[in-house]
């Protein structure tokens, strides 16, 4: 694959959001997320990621600042007009895999083309277009579970599950993914082989990967850097290689 020029998908200028009752929840944020980059967003519960997440992608407005997101300028939020555009270059994993639990994995995958260019012809596999059913197999070859397609949801394993809802995600052949823990209901195990999957992913098709974890193991394998939030400021922004045990002490301890 050729070298990918290094643009920023995401930039954040002096970013800040309070709560209802005024306590600040993010204070501060500049932030520069380059394009094919793996980011891993850390620190303890009520920290801020998860806030910092949906400021990024339009999901929740914010008090001042400025936010950059695919090329999508917004000071408060974006319009409804920009949320659409920044929606259809995008990919969504979450810890609940989201699946519809009695319809087969081939098409929960097609699901992922609800919103684009799919329509009413996104919603059962047997009635979508034959470019949608070979896309949607071709995402599940890239997760390992073409042998899985016609097999209902909820008989799958919870770790094969987040691999539909990733083939699912990459069928939308985003710009950037956006992952809120994807491996915290999987076991050790099932966890770690859903995030090399994923990783590899992101990072062979060109993707710009941002997740949150409070697995620190995941956060040094699968990230190329690693961005720590404590009391709602960036409490370090290191390539994952240089973090030591002590920085990451620091960040959830007081």
């Amino acid at each position: 694959m050729p070298d990918i020029i290094r643009t920023d998908i995401i930039r954040t200028e002096a970013l800040k959001k309070s709560y209802a009752n005024g306590r600040p929840v993010l204070d501060n944020i500049d932030l520069r997320i380059g394009t094919g980059e793996r980011i891993a967003l850390i620190g303890s519960n009520g920290t801020g990621k998860s806030t910092l997440l949906k400021c990024l992608i339009g999901h929740t407005s914010f008090c001042s600042g400025e936010v950059v997101t695919l090329g999508e300028t917004f000071h408060a939020s974006p319009s409804k007009t920009q949320l659409q555009r920044i929606r259809q270059r995008m990919g969504f994993v979450f810890q609940s895999h989201g699946l519809v639990r009695r319809q087969s994995v081939l098409t929960n995958v097609v699901h992922g083309k609800l919103g684009l260019a799919g329509g009413w012809r996104a919603w059962h596999q047997a009635i979508a277009r034959q470019e949608f059913r070979e896309q949607a197999m071709e995402a599940l070859e890239q997760v390992n579970l073409t042998a899985k397609a016609k097999a209902r949801a909820d008989e799958l394993s919870g770790g094969q599950a987040q691999r539909v809802a990733i083939a699912r995600a990459l069928i939308r052949q985003p710009a950037l993914m956006i992952a809120d823990e994807p491996a915290a209901s999987l076991d050790p195990t099932a966890g770690r082989d859903v995030m090399e999957v994923f990783s590899e992913l992101v990072r062979k098709n060109g993707i710009t990967l941002v997740f949150t974890t409070h697995d620190m193991d995941h956060a040094i394998s699968f990230a190329d850097r690693i961005i720590a939030l404590k009391a709602g400021r960036i409490h370090f922004d290191l390539p994952a290689g240089a973090v030591s045990r002590s920085e990451i002490d620091g960040v959830f301890n007081a």
